[in-house]
């Protein structure tokens, strides 16, 4: 047993704050101001400045996507092309994969304002494959090495550019799929134990991963669900499958399908590919609906009579209006109450949409720091967008919808970090759609856990609960806006132990074939 005495933040309906919190067996006892006499003489933790809040959750990351690049050469912070050459040098010298896979290139951080080409990667090399992932996730960059090594198939698929290298839409996820091949597993589980580490180390507990990029027989699907299994620390990892094939996950006896790749109904606004309803500012491109509207509503509608929990990206507003105009459908031919179906991303709402969505209870996993994201500024944004760069991620108008919002990274393309994404719902740019600090804070807990259908174990601290918490360096709430972001996590503790990093891969794959946790 052990009390935890300072600022105890609940999370709760009523957003409590207490001063005790008690923990026995992994459970709360007890939380309230003052200490029941049958607790004294229990080992007293002292906060004293410090607080204590629920695990944080992750609700949108490509986690083996992120592990695989967060380990790897990560491009996100060169400040030009030329440094960026550099720094694909320094890491083909030291590595020793076959496609060597990189991410983070960006027209709008560097100086040059211009994303990197073919002709400037074969400066790093001619002879060694790269493939830069643009920032956004949604287009790729390749040079001359790999480009030689494609099937022939793909130079025809829209959004291939053989002169620059830029590869858009369906050419961007063929030659994904391509060089998913060349990834090793083995590796890849190793960098996967060093993510959840690196997560950890930021408050997070919760995980809903986004899987399905290509691999042969969807091994990466398989490859996290024996992760989830398997992990030491009791963190609740959470798979979507992102297919269409709602038999492959049935088969799986997966309980959830969605996500981006297959199921992305839009692009993004870096690749100018988000579906809107009228054209980017001065041009007649409307962006890119990846499925007609039959197609979606034929898949929703499936998936939602096989009872299976659905998410899908929307960025553009054409998007939005697609994903619930098909959940309307599917829901009114075969009705459910509680099916927490879910729009990604949800960035350019309409208003009719979201009363389609209020109505029928779809929720949304929202990325908070996309507010505030230093590879897609805000003027970026104007330039393509004009007045509707100020309509992006409306989060209060959302909330006072009755629309339950939980938040993710989308990682890799922003980190895992909830103390910047609850700094900057706080600081949104557009002032009457900021939310206070407790509302963003539910964003990453309490509506984390609801949108796993986790909410009666995990997400805030009350009696009968897990004993799942985050130790701050301060009280959160009670700091202005502008320095919520100097928040740090001390320590994370799940099921009332402290989180330990680091184990082995055999162990992990061992407990994952012969345990039975919920995935």
């Amino acid at each position: 047993m052990k009390i935890y005495k300072g600022t105890i933040i609940t999370c709760d309906s009523n957003s409590n704050v207490f001063r005790y919190l008690v923990e026995d067996r992994g459970r709360v006892v007890y939380t309230g101001d003052t200490l029941p006499a049958c607790y004294k003489g229990a080992d007293v933790v002292n906060l004293g400045k410090k607080a204590v809040c629920p695990a944080f959750g992750d609700t949108h990351i490509h986690y083996l996507s992120y592990a695989i690049f967060s380990g790897g050469l990560d491009v996100r912070s060169s400040k030009s092309n030329r440094q960026m050459i550099g720094t694909i040098s320094d890491y083909l010298s030291r590595c020793r994969e076959k496609i060597v896979l990189g991410f983070g290139a960006s027209a709008h951080f560097v100086s040059d304002k211009k994303l990197i080409t073919k002709h400037e990667l074969d400066q790093a090399s001619v002879s060694h494959p790269v493939f830069i992932v643009k920032y956004d996730g949604h287009a790729a960059i390749i040079n001359s090495s790999l480009m030689k090594m494609l099937p022939k198939r793909i130079f025809s698929k829209r959004g291939f550019n053989a002169e620059s290298g830029l590869l858009e839409h369906e050419a961007f996820f063929a030659v994904t799929d391509f060089v998913t091949s060349s990834v090793s597993l083995p590796n890849s589980l190793l960098r996967m134990l060093h993510s959840v580490d690196r997560m950890a180390s930021r408050g997070i507990g919760m995980i809903h991963s986004v899987s399905g990029v290509g691999f042969p027989l969807d091994l990466d699907v398989a490859l996290e669900s024996l992760f989830a299994g398997g992990l030491r620390n009791d963190v609740a990892f959470r798979v979507f499958f992102q297919t269409m094939n709602v038999n492959k996950v049935l088969k799986r006896k997966l309980p959830r399908i969605g996500g981006c790749f297959a199921t992305a109904l839009d692009g993004s606004f870096g690749s100018l590919d988000a579906a809107l309803i009228k054209p980017y500012k001065k041009s007649k491109n409307h962006g890119v609906l990846f499925h007609s509207d039959d197609e979606v509503l034929s898949f929703v509608k499936e998936a939602n009579r096989a009872g299976l929990q659905i998410e899908l990206h929307a960025i553009g507003d054409r998007a939005f209006e697609q994903a619930a105009i098909a959940f309307d459908a599917a829901l009114k031919d075969y009705p459910r109450d509680d099916h927490r179906h879910t729009i990604i991303h949800a960035c350019l709402p309409t208003n009719r949409g979201l009363d389609i969505c209020a109505k029928n209870g779809v929720s949304f996993a929202v990325q908070p720091s996309f507010i505030d994201w230093p590879q897609e500024p805000l003027d970026y944004l104007e330039s393509i967008l004009g007045k509707r760069a100020y309509k992006l991620s409306p989060l209060k108008s959302i909330l006072n919808r009755g629309i339950v919002m939980s938040a993710g990274s989308d990682a890799p393309c922003t980190l895992p970090d909830p103390i910047a994404g609850i700094s900057a719902a706080v600081n949104h740019y557009v002032a009457g759609e900021a939310l206070s600090v407790q509302q963003a804070l539910n964003l990453y807990t309490r509506n984390a856990a609801w949108a796993g259908f986790d909410e009666k174990e995990r997400g805030s601290l009350e009696l009968g609960k897990r004993a799942d918490l985050v130790v701050l360096d301060r009280n959160i709430l009670k700091q202005p806006a502008e320095k919520v972001k100097n928040t740090s996590v001390v320590e994370l503790i799940l099921n009332g132990k402290p989180y330990l990093p680091g184990q082995g891969r055999s162990e992990l794959l061992l407990r994952g074939l012969l345990q039975r946790r919920k995935i």
